[in-house]
């Protein structure tokens, strides 16, 4: 009973994976590539699991894929810093957690990358808006059809799919592959 549930669970995963846009995998993957070539800033982040996805991805990009290397990834996950993701949370609004840090770093041509398994996230929505008002370059992961991200962000990978959690697997399987991809290329 409990093996069935399992091969259930992976064959319906995969079934999701099959419809992931190779044109959108592309544009996520040609964004890190220019930021890294014009040595921009990354910045990543989202909330609960997306939140812990993007923690991982900035693990992996800057030490998986910078390491030995002359020229490294400037990536910052702005979920990572809990006492100032609190104190906005407390003093302005959960709905500012994620602008008011871009606020302080954001400049011209960086990549803002939100993760969103609903792609409804307001603070999420609220710094992707901003980033875009200030010249930047943003980029949204999202499920459920995207939701108002995939509309906002300049460029979107939409995992199609209503099961948060398949979403959040595939999130980061694309996240390992973008990992392993840079990692061959990048001198």
């Amino acid at each position: 009973m409990e093996f069935d549930f399992f091969n259930t669970y992976f064959l319906e995963l995969s079934e999701v994976s099959k419809n992931i846009n190779a044109n959108e995998f592309n544009a996520f993957i040609r964004e890190l590539t220019l930021a890294y070539e014009r040595q921009s800033h990354i910045f990543i982040f989202g909330n609960g699991g997306s939140g812990s996805t993007a923690s991982h991805f900035c693990c992996d990009i800057n030490k998986g894929v910078s390491l030995g290397k002359q020229q490294r990834f400037k990536m910052i996950c702005l979920n990572d810093n809990m006492p100032t993701l609190l104190a906005y949370a407390n003093d302005i609004s959960y709905d500012d957690v994620f602008i008011e840090p871009l606020k302080n770093f954001l400049s011209k041509d960086d990549l803002v990358i939100g993760i969103s398994g609903s792609g409804n996230s307001k603070n999420i929505l609220k710094a992707i808006d901003y980033a875009n008002q200030h010249e930047a370059r943003t980029f949204g992961l999202c499920g459920y059809g995207g939701g108002k991200l995939k509309d906002i962000a300049q460029k979107s990978l939409v995992i199609h799919s209503n099961d948060m959690q398949k979403v959040e697997d595939l999130h980061m399987i694309i996240l390992h592959c973008t990992m392993q991809w840079l990692t061959k290329v990048i001198a």
